[in-house]
């Protein structure tokens, strides 16, 4: 038994040691480096496959061998999900991650290395990234400089393409690891003395905001959890990725709240071709799960929020807004408005988003 193990040993750490070097093996690569015979060498390739320590690459064609990958014990890739929505010449990198930590030591480092970054936020697990289309230099390398960070963002096309330069670990991830995070097209990666230089293709989507108010009643029903089944629902149809969900405060003096006055609101990002049903499909889910005839969606898309729209938000913290002036306010800032008097909050979330949390739950913090 113990000869039998050292030989899975030594043929895996072979299997390794080529998936390391070219990305692949076949039998007869093995088959030489090992000195035995072919029908030994195909053995222990399919042992190790019924195991799930190899996997296959590519099937047999003609003259062509079949290849073969060793795995490891680690994780494919730290990186869940990455995603980019732009607006103009805004972008907003997501990158979603196995941990908080990993999402902490990218954003520390991207922020360091600074590029073309001018916003970085955390919450959990998700790093939210924003930045503009350009190139800007950066150094990064071993300590006290940044690990890793992001020179540049162009559109190509339906794509966004990120410029990353990194070393060590981050270059580890960017070579092995951000290929198989859902959203992303393609990565290609190049060593450039000790630097790791390379791109990162993700779809172009469309970022939308989708403010819900007013779903409950004195009896039953919860706002935040209808919002929460929405952005469930919504992320599992086709070109919908879900990003978000946030609780809201709005004015406790309201006479018509039925408790606290909160409202919520969803972020999701849009391939284009999805978009125009959105609306149709969010109006129809909350109709059938609210409790409250007077529910109100607003949406709208887009990653700039402009200063009029934040000001309805902070007004609807200490003021009673009328349903006209909701409306005309929608109207002004090309958001869609559908459903009863819910209405006047779902936009006020939508004004308020971008807002760290503990600033949406504390309706007497200043926001202008």
């Amino acid at each position: 038994m113990s000869s039998v193990l050292e030989h899975r040993r030594t043929f895996l750490r072979l299997m390794r040691q080529f998936t390391l070097d070219k990305g692949y093996f076949t039998v007869t690569e093995i088959q030489k480096s090992a000195g035995i015979p072919r029908s030994t060498a195909q053995d222990w390739v399919n042992r190790l496959l019924r195991e799930g320590c190899v996997v296959l690459r590519e099937e047999k064609r003609g003259r062509s061998a079949a290849r073969y990958a060793a795995i490891s014990a680690m994780p494919p890739s730290t990186c869940r999900r990455i995603f980019t929505t732009v607006d103009g010449d805004r972008v907003a990198i997501y990158h979603d991650c196995m941990s908080g930590a990993t999402a902490a030591f990218c954003g520390h480092h991207h922020r360091l290395a600074g590029g073309v970054l001018s916003g970085i936020e955390r919450d959990g697990t998700l790093l939210r990234e924003s930045a503009t289309l350009g190139t800007r230099a950066i150094a990064v390398g071993l300590a006290p400089l940044a690990a890793v960070g992001v020179c540049g963002v162009e559109q190509s096309g339906d794509a966004i393409v990120q410029h990353i330069r990194c070393i060590g670990g981050p270059a580890y991830s960017l070579s092995d690891m951000m290929a198989r995070a859902e959203g992303v097209v393609r990565v290609e990666s190049r060593h450039d003395g000790h630097l790791v230089k390379g791109t990162v293709w993700t779809r172009a989507l469309r970022q939308v905001t989708i403010g819900i108010d007013d779903t409950d009643t004195k009896e039953g029903g919860a706002t935040f959890a209808l919002a929460l089944a929405l952005l469930n629902h919504l992320g599992r149809l086709p070109g919908i990725i879900p990003i978000s969900h946030h609780v809201v405060m709005l004015n406790p003096s309201v006479f018509t709240k039925t408790a606290g006055n909160s409202a919520s609101f969803i972020e999701i990002a849009v391939e284009p071709a999805s978009f125009s049903g959105l609306l149709e499909k969010t109006t129809r889910f909350v109709a059938d799960e609210s409790l409250s005839r007077e529910w109100g969606i607003a949406i709208r898309s887009g990653l700039d929020l402009p200063a009029g729209l934040r000001e309805y938000g902070q007004m609807a913290r200490s003021q009673v807004i009328s349903r006209p002036v909701a409306e005309a306010t929608a109207e002004r800032f090309g958001a869609a408005l559908v459903g009863g008097n819910g209405v006047i909050g779902a936009l006020a979330a939508v004004a308020l988003a971008g807002l760290p949390h503990e600033v949406l739950l504390d309706p007497a913090r200043e926001i202008l």
